[in-house]
């Protein structure tokens, strides 16, 4: 009877394991995650989507842009960004919006009820957060591409680098926020606030090699002394963390004199042509 028992209970959590499996799996499958029935065997495949059904939320450099020659060319560490032209978060983030109406009460004697005059409405900063997993080398080399990207992207242009061609004294680029599909976030001109990268103490760190940016220092036959190969530099990245931003909607007059609330009900100003941007 006791054998029994113990049959009974081993295929139940069998069962209620094999589940959780399953649950588990296609939630890793809609986050561009594959591989076999077994979960141990499963990985990330950050490249694998075609750019056309690709809904993951997303930070770019505007395509066409002047900045992506500043952010890419002959740039290895933001290599790995290249061709998307930014970054994208691989699982889906916490994404927190916010639009506002806002109206001044305007004050009246002998009156229970204040009338409201409508002033303006407005867009506040998107807050997203999201996971970082970093599985090997070259997950740790985006990794590190995307701080430094979000490290650049929240600086002016400022300095004495010659390569700046007339960019000297502009505020941060201005990027674009895609995400969700066409009627969600589609070419959203943002700038960002803040970001937040966590380093938690209690998860393993992988190493990854950039470039040979030693090799080009004056003294750079003296790293060869050192345990350091001159000719790379490493960065360790961990295997899972969190990355955030706060990012900024923001519009130009000229982009503003287009904008058409017929159009916008119908979801028309959504950035679908070439050199359009998408409203929200």
């Amino acid at each position: 009877m006791a054998k029994g028992i113990l049959n009974g209970l081993s295929k139940a959590v069998q069962t209620v394991a094999g589940g959780a499996i399953n649950k588990t799996l296609d939630r890793l499958r809609g986050a561009g995650i594959k591989g076999d029935s077994r979960l141990v065997k499963t990985k990330a495949k950050w490249y694998s989507r075609s750019s056309n059904k690709d809904w993951r939320v997303r930070l770019q450099v505007p395509k066409g842009s002047p900045l992506e020659n500043f952010f890419f060319d002959n740039n290895e560490l933001l290599d790995p960004l290249k061709d998307s032209r930014g970054f994208f978060w691989p699982l889906t983030p916490t994404m927190v919006l916010q639009h506002s109406a806002n109206y001044n009460a305007l004050a009246q004697v002998h009156n229970n009820y204040p009338a409201q005059a409508y002033q303006n409405s407005q867009v506040d900063a998107i807050n997203i957060i999201g996971e970082f997993p970093v599985q090997n080398q070259q997950d740790a080399k985006y990794y590190v591409a995307v701080v430094n990207f979000l490290r650049t992207a929240t600086k002016m242009f400022f300095g004495s680098d010659e390569g700046l061609d007339g960019l000297k004294g502009s505020p941060p680029p201005i990027l674009h926020l895609s995400g969700y599909g066409d009627h969600m976030f589609n070419k959203v001109p943002i700038v960002l606030q803040t970001f937040n990268v966590e380093l938690p103490a209690g998860v393993d760190y992988i190493s990854t090699k950039q470039n040979d940016i030693y090799n080009e220092l004056p003294h750079a036959e003296e790293f060869a002394t050192t345990q350091q190969d001159p000719m790379e530099s490493q960065t360790w990245a961990p295997t899972l963390s969190n990355i955030s931003v706060l990012a900024q909607p923001i519009y130009s007059r000229d982009s503003l004199k287009r904008f058409s609330m017929s159009k916008f009900v119908k979801g028309e100003l959504n950035g679908k042509g070439d050199n359009e941007i998408g409203f929200i």
